[in-house]
């Protein structure tokens, strides 16, 4: 009988602890992110964590982190490697050439979550819009130069096509985007008018109809 269960993607979990931030704390966020990863479909396999001052601003975690974080990505074959605190563009650039795969921060994964969960028009947008405002500084083809895997964790949403780096274009979906949001707002607000109108022609008609004692 053939296994038809859906078969996770991999993840590493990578933290810093600094002076701002203790190991302990540090190890409590890598678990929330780890659930977090569960939420979304995914499992994650192992966590890294580094001491530092404050976190590298060119990759993060340093150098020789960086290597090991790779080293043991290639072997055990990790689908993605998630950050605990959120990435500069330069920063997913760099750590996407040493490390080989996709590179997800936490908020980009909670918008992820968000774009799996959201039901109703209005959630819908509402998640999209957040996500185009998170891509718009990010555009570094970085949907297009891995292996333009669709579907995963950090790609549903906008990460599902092959988003040209053309700011103008995501700029232009955004407006469209606050627009539709605009008309929900205004459709909801005329829908509740209706029915606090319905509620009070009911009370009126009730209460002059009836006949006390």
């Amino acid at each position: 009988m053939l296994d038809t269960a859906t078969v996770k993607e991999t993840a590493v979990l990578v933290g810093a602890a600094t002076r701002l931030q203790d190991m302990e704390r540090t190890m409590e966020y890598l678990d929330e992110l780890a659930f977090l990863v569960d939420t979304a479909g995914g499992v994650a396999l192992k966590k890294f964590v580094q001491k530092l001052e404050y976190p590298d601003p060119r990759t993060y975690v340093g150098s020789g982190k960086l290597a090991e974080i790779s080293e043991w990505i290639e072997s055990h074959k990790a689908d993605m490697a998630v950050f605990d605190d959120e990435l500069t563009p330069s920063q997913i650039r760099n750590i996407e050439q040493e490390l080989k795969c996709r590179i997800i921060d936490r908020s980009n994964l909670i918008l992820d979550i968000f774009a799996k969960r959201a039901k109703t028009s209005n959630a819908k947008t509402q998640v999209e819009l957040a996500q185009y405002e998170y891509l718009l500084p990010r555009l570094t083809r970085r949907w297009t130069h891995l292996e333009k895997q669709r579907g995963g964790i950090g790609l549903r949403g906008p990460g599902e096509q092959e988003i040209e780096t053309d700011r103008r274009h995501i700029r232009a979906r955004i407006s469209l985007l606050k627009d539709k949001l605009e008309e929900i707002d205004k459709q909801k607000s005329t829908q509740r008018k209706h029915r606090r109108d319905m509620i009070r022609v009911a009370l009126v008609g009730y209460t002059n109809g009836a006949n006390p004692r």
